[in-house]
């Protein structure tokens, strides 16, 4: 009987569970969208039912697949877009509002207001973050505070917090586990990620309980079993990891100065910096790119909050493409960007400026200037808010020659050759591009053995195509030059 492990990715557009042998190799997978809701300017949000509903969809399909290919799921893991915030009713198991996802800067104002220069020094040290609308923390204090429902369930100790794997752990076991993992909980701005727990000054100072928050396990953990009611048999779900971790262990980011970044609704860059936590003088974020045998292995990150989502903004709200595989062929007509830049700050910028009041502009238009040009300085964009990234790394002293890249964009040739030109450094693609999902499956299987090591798990990991920098020195500095020009104006 052959045998396999599901991981369920649930991410910012769409829930996936794929099914792998235990090569790493995907073998089947279901998806299903789901709706964005932008109630305001600056506001991002997601029904949590409808992300159950379909996590709960794809999980039994690709159950339903194992059995017909006559095979045997030894376990479950599970991925999700971090920072996303659901609270919910412990006796009946509805959310009290919508999931806050990490996009959302609505609590802008406040953390302006709480952000005093010792305060954030305090919350960077211990969190490794930086004090933000990107996080959880200001999020569910939002949700306490202007929720009615939300202050009569903490007065009854009727109420839990949890990331988006929280939630659908509760709701797997049928509300017999209310656990997440240190990286999940690294993301939340309540974690203090040196001593491994939640930190009570934070709380304190946030005015959040802290008994609604989940119990923190490793990556590689028990975390209860899927009732029957719900998957007919019950499967043991070994594995949890917020999704650009998740990334990390799937590429094998495993040594010391290894590099990879994700191109997805958003783009995340994470460097393993091993046992050492490096604090960034570039406003990079120290984080925990996973924790094993409660041994935690550290990471610096750079996160963009806009790369996927600005194709799908050219698809849906401009409508001047009708998917996002047609932008290769557009931009490769071109032979220049024709001075044309689009800063993507749909919700702010991301690292290393963090400035949530930022808005998006184009600039450079001429009457010359056409709709291919507007999809060419979409793309162009995520290239060069990579490289401000990697310039904060080798401000902070850390060199890196190489990173692997995986997520949809890469599947876009011009895109990865364009990205390899503008950051000046080795692209390498991997062989199985799910790198997150298979993230989320490695943690699982090492947990009941399937792999024995790290290093066992690195044996899966081929490289499938390799893109190395083509263009002038001149010609980056010019491109980089007009980059330049655009974020000032941006950060007016």
């Amino acid at each position: 009987m052959k045998k396999f492990i599901v991981a369920i990715d649930q991410g910012t557009t769409s829930t996936r569970a794929i099914l792998f042998n235990l090569s790493g190799e995907p073998i089947y997978t279901s998806q299903k969208e789901f709706t964005q809701y932008f109630p305001k300017d600056g506001w991002v949000e997601h029904n949590p039912n409808e992300i159950w509903l379909t996590t709960k969809k794809v999980l039994i399909d690709a159950i339903n697949k194992c059995k017909k290919i006559k095979g045997k799921i030894l376990t479950i893991g599970i991925t999700n877009q971090r920072e996303t915030t659901i609270l919910w009713d412990k006796k009946t198991g509805k959310h009290i509002y919508n999931a806050i996802v990490w996009q959302d800067r609505r609590t802008a104002e406040f953390c302006k207001k709480y952000k005093t220069h010792k305060k954030e020094k305090i919350i960077n040290k211990k969190t490794g973050l930086l004090i933000d609308p990107y996080f959880s923390a200001t999020k569910i204090k939002w949700i306490l505070e202007n929720v009615p429902k939300a202050k009569k369930l903490v007065r009854k100790n009727q109420i839990l917090f949890g990331t988006v794997d929280t939630f659908l752990i509760w709701k797997l076991t049928k509300g017999k586990v209310h656990a997440t993992d240190a990286t999940n909980a690294s993301r939340t701005m309540l974690f203090n990620i040196t001593k491994n727990k939640w930190d009570r000054d934070i709380l304190n100072s946030l005015k959040i309980p802290k008994n609604i928050l989940p119990e923190v396990k490793d990556c590689s953990d028990e975390f209860g079993y899927t009732d029957k009611s719900i998957t007919k048999k019950s499967y043991p779900i070994n594995g949890v990891v917020g999704d650009q971790q998740a990334a990390a262990i799937g590429q094998s980011c495993f040594n010391v100065g290894s590099l990879k970044s994700t191109y997805g609704t958003g783009a995340f860059i994470i460097m393993n910096t091993g046992n050492k936590k490096i604090y960034s003088k570039n406003k990079l974020l120290t984080t925990i790119c996973y924790r094993l045998n409660g041994k935690t292995t550290y990471a610096l990150e750079g996160s963009i909050f806009i790369a996927g989502a600005g194709v799908q903004w050219l698809r849906d709200k401009i409508k001047i493409i009708t998917n996002a595989s047609e932008t290769e062929k557009i931009v490769k007509k071109l032979k220049s960007n024709n001075g044309v830049y689009l800063v993507p700050a749909f919700t702010g910028l991301g690292a290393p400026y963090w400035n949530p009041n930022a808005r998006g502009i184009i600039c450079g238009l001429t009457r010359d200037t056409s709709q291919n040009e507007i999809i060419r300085a979409t793309l162009e964009s995520v290239a060069y808010q990579s490289y401000d990234l990697f310039n904060a790394m080798k401000n902070d002293g850390l060199k890196p020659n190489l990173i692997k890249v995986d997520g949809g964009m890469v599947k876009n040739k011009w895109f990865s050759q364009f990205l390899s030109n503008v950051i000046n450094t080795k692209v390498i693609i991997p062989k199985v591009q799910e790198t997150t999902a298979l993230g989320a499956a490695f943690m699982a299987g090492l947990k009941i053995g399937v792999y024995k090591s790290l290093s066992d798990i690195s044996k899966n990991w081929k490289i499938d195509k390799k893109f190395v920098p083509k263009i002038s020195k001149r010609n980056r500095t010019i491109l980089l030059k007009g980059w330049g020009q655009a974020i000032r104006k941006t950060l007016i």
